[in-house]
């Protein structure tokens, strides 16, 4: 036993030094929150930081995995010694109360030939067998009186043995039952924390690497996304309604359920609850936990630098009011109570961004867009009739975020690795609860935003669609299960029709499923039946099962959109299948 403690202990060991380590990283700088880092000095440092973390613990972690392998099989002949003990003991019990039951009755016997017993004793005259007339018959009467008493005695002797033993069994059985339920619980608790540590390094391992995530990050951009609802652009292909064939069947896609970022104002949400009949106050409480304030500073000045998404050029100082005339976020047609609580979201942003005007701000969708151009009238009139209208927490100007839709759901900045704050809400955006994807559909109040629910990006081979073939499915879940039995071999995992972020070999999909089997895994040719598990009040898709193997819904995405072709993928933590 002192052998399973001490592999026991020194995969804590290394699994705490795992932690430690990590909390070191984060000291100096936020290596995995892509947010934070913001130069390419920190982008270099993270690389090789992450990269050496991983290579120091790689092998470690191979070798605990090997010691852990074996912990787990001691663990599991354990197991089944319980589970085979667990039986004997249920036998054993319908055993003991047969014999119960069988002693009750002989019990019931036993006292009958007591009271007999005692009263032969007290009414026997040893004399009277002699007065007979026949001494043959008296003597055979006195030995068979003899024989039945020692009989009895006999008989009364082993029903007291049997109950003496019956119960000495009985309180085997408890014993042992206790011991039993001890061991059970000990062997779970130590499995599951087993389990528990193993799978933390796994998980670190499995991360992304920061090249990995620079490649996912350009691919990304490459979409056009939609972040703004005035400049909706590109990406989605809208390959359900019409159905636009890949040439191929069955077809398999997975579609996003509105682009990020998911905090603060969802525009398209802006404009459904404005037509519900919420004024633009009411539409700003439902995105935001910030102070409505009125007579805020209107002659602060905002410096604007940079080069638009129409080539423009910027170097100019309005004050904030004229700054706001010129932004183009929002269609100008919308309703005015939509278009007022843009021109507030959008009025704090610029005021909180540039401290009150004392930095500056881009005037690309990075920031806010503005043009050289004045935007409509009826935009310069949602604008003029908001003036000095901030949302301030503290009493200053909140980062008032927005962007297209948000598609059903609107999250703290904190749910998706931001630094968390109090004036974001996290909420289902709709009109009721959310049990599944149709109440989305039917509810939402984004719903009719043309980015609603997408597939994203698309290939020539296939008719410009992002339909993907069952086989390709195949190799997504290949490739995660092969990163989850052997983490060094997810550098060579990215999609093979581009170039390899890390530099290394890029395996194919023959390759991947070779490494499978000779990791004792029976890889998928095919991809036949697929189902999608989310959390509904979230607002997130939590595993995805394929013939059977079950997937985290995050880990899914992530190298579904590392391994997927051309740059077709999944944008949002929201996602649904479909199959044509």
């Amino acid at each position: 036993m002192k052998i399973k403690i001490l592999g026991f202990i020194a995969l804590v060991v290394v699994t705490f030094a795992l932690s430690y380590s990590l909390n070191l990283i984060k000291g100096a700088l936020d290596c995995l929150n892509s947010a934070s880092i913001t130069s390419n000095d920190d982008r270099d440092y993270c690389i090789a930081e992450i990269n050496r973390l991983k290579n120091l613990y790689l092998s470690a972690q191979t070798t605990n995995k090997k010691n852990l392998a074996t912990l787990q099989s001691q663990l599991n002949d354990l197991n089944k010694r319980i589970a085979a003990m667990t039986t004997q003991l249920t036998i054993f019990a319908k055993n003991i109360r047969e014999r119960e039951e069988s002693m009750a009755y002989t019990q019931k016997i036993f006292e009958e030939k007591t009271v007999n017993n005692y009263r032969f004793i007290r009414t026997y005259d040893p004399i009277m067998p002699f007065l007979a007339e026949n001494a043959s018959t008296a003597f055979r009467e006195l030995i068979f009186q003899q024989k039945t008493v020692e009989n009895d005695r006999l008989s009364i002797e082993s029903y007291a043995n049997d109950l003496a033993s019956l119960k000495k069994d009985k309180e085997t059985l408890e014993k042992n039952k206790t011991d039993v339920a001890a061991i059970q619980k000990q062997v779970a608790e130590r499995t599951s924390f087993l389990a528990s540590e193993v799978a933390k390094v796994d998980v670190y391992l499995a991360t992304l690497t920061a090249k990995q995530q620079d490649f996912l990050a350009a691919k990304l951009e490459s979409l056009g996304l939609s972040r703004s609802a005035y400049n909706m652009k590109g990406g989605c292909s809208s390959d359900i309604n019409p159905f636009k064939s890949p040439g191929f069947s069955p077809a398999i896609a997975f579609f996003s359920f509105g682009v990020p970022n998911r905090v603060g104002l969802n525009q398209f949400g802006a404009k459904g609850r404005a037509e519900a009949g919420q004024n633009a106050q009411t539409i700003l409480s439902a995105y935001y936990n910030a102070d409505y304030t009125t007579g805020y500073n209107a002659g602060i000045n905002i410096h604007v630098s940079g080069k638009n998404e129409f080539g423009q050029s910027f170097n100019d100082t309005w004050d904030i009011e004229d700054y706001l005339k010129h932004l183009y976020e929002m269609p100008a047609d919308w309703p005015m109570e939509a278009l007022k609580a843009q021109a507030i979201a959008a009025r704090s942003y610029a005021l909180a961004y540039t401290n009150n005007g004392a930095s500056l701000i881009c005037p690309s969708q990075s920031c806010q867009v503005v043009k050289r151009e004045l935007n409509s009238g009826a935009w310069q009139s949602a604008v003029d009739a908001t003036r000095g209208i901030v949302l301030t927490a503290g009493g200053s100007p909140v980062k008032a975020w927005f962007s297209s839709t948000h598609g059903g759901y609107a999250y703290n900045s904190g749910d998706i690795g931001w630094r968390a704050t109090s004036w974001t809400k996290r909420m289902t955006d709709a009109t009721g609860g959310i049990g599944g994807f149709s109440d989305l559909f039917n509810s939402a109040y984004d719903k009719n935003s043309p980015v609603f629910y997408c597939d994203w990006g698309s290939r020539a081979a296939n008719n410009k669609t992002a339909w993907l073939r069952p086989e390709e499915i195949a190799d997504i879940v290949n490739i995660m299960l092969l990163v989850k039995a052997d983490s060094s071999a997810q550098p060579h995992l990215s999609q093979p029709d581009k170039p390899n972020p890390e530099g290394v070999e890029t395996w194919d999909a023959g390759r991947v499923k070779s490494e499978l089997i000779g990791h004792e895994i029976t890889p998928l040719d095919t991809a036949s039946n697929i189902s999608i598990g989310a959390d509904y009040g979230f607002g997130r898709t939590t595993s995805v099962t394929v013939d059977g193997r079950t997937l985290d819904g995050q880990e899914f995405k992530n190298y579904f959109n590392l391994r997927a072709p051309a740059n077709i993928q999944i944008v949002g933590p929201l996602y649904n299948v479909e199959k044509r």
